[in-house]
């Protein structure tokens, strides 16, 4: 297979995972193709995929963020998407409006996405699929996996028989999971981490930096390890409400990213993630709201 020379084509049967050169680290990631005997797709081409290496025949994209459609642009095959993320991989500035930035945070990471990732305006073409969608490439079906939570249409997809299920942006880092834009759920997280934990499968696959673990045993233990990091931010928040806080403190004071971290889009992100914690500790009676704030209770 040709690949761009800065990526490594490591195979999975008939998988084969384009991986990144820098790691997966935002803004790349690690593209997958599968390859059947009526045909090829590929799922969420990257930034450092810049051309169609096997000419596909259908195009994948597990959710619509800006790294997962960066090389979208170099294929000619019908995209898809879940119906719930297909409005965001037409248009660019649905894509950005899901972040719920402040006009000013928009306008920096407009620009930023455009320096970056060199997007068209939208993909128009883009179609809208269901959990439970089957790609029948011949001797190789491909399943999409509806694992909402990271965004309302974040999918993953079940090669069989290979036994490959890539799980996208559960993507088992020690950062741990991202829930930040408007759509975003972390009840809906938990569940598509359960979702994933019951699926029997030989390789799990991840965009960002993990790359490819083999076997169920140790996947559901670096699935639980992550997991646990949602759990570590409501206790961190909780630690916090010693006193009446307001969002814009909890915003300050961080649940998400360390305080060195200066990006366009930061803020939205923590504002966001602060507010799901917030419902959800409301909800089990920890929190509660006063005219000062939040607090524990």
């Amino acid at each position: 297979m040709e690949t761009d020379s800065a990526l490594r084509a490591t195979p999975f049967g008939p998988v084969t995972v384009l991986t990144s050169a820098h790691g997966g680290a935002f803004p790349y990631g690690n593209s997958v193709i599968v390859n059947g005997s009526a045909g090829a797709m590929i799922i969420d081409p990257s930034l450092e995929v810049d051309h169609d290496p096997v000419g596909v025949d259908a195009v994948m994209i597990s959710h619509a963020h800006e790294d997962h459609i960066a090389g979208l642009k170099h294929f000619s095959a019908p995209i898809h998407t879940h119906h719930a993320e297909v409005d965001a991989v037409r248009s660019l500035e649905v894509l950005i409006d899901g972040y719920g930035l402040t006009p000013q945070e928009k306008i920096a990471v407009d620009e930023e996405i455009g320096n970056q990732f060199a997007l068209p305006n939208g993909f128009p073409e883009a179609s809208g699929v269901d959990g439970g969608h089957v790609f029948d490439l011949g001797d190789v079906t491909a399943t999409v996996i509806h694992l909402p939570g990271h965004t309302a249409g974040h999918c993953g997809v079940l090669v069989e028989p290979t036994g490959f299920l890539y799980v996208a942006d559960i993507d088992l880092t020690s950062f741990g999971p991202m829930y930040g834009d408007v759509g975003s759920s972390v009840e809906a997280y938990l569940r598509s981490i359960d979702v994933v934990r019951d699926i029997e499968a030989r390789w799990y696959g991840t965009f960002h930096q993990k790359g490819v673990i083999e076997g169920a045993t140790e996947f559901r233990r670096r699935l639980t390890d992550y997991a646990a990091v949602i759990a570590r931010r409501d206790d961190r928040l909780l630690d916090f409400l010693d006193r009446p806080r307001t969002l814009a403190d909890i915003v300050a004071h961080r649940l998400v990213y360390r305080p060195h971290v200066d990006m366009p889009f930061v803020d939205a992100v923590e504002r966001r993630t602060a507010e799901l914690h917030l419902e959800r500790l409301i909800d089990l009676e920890q929190v509660g709201r006063t005219d000062e704030g939040y607090v524990r209770i």
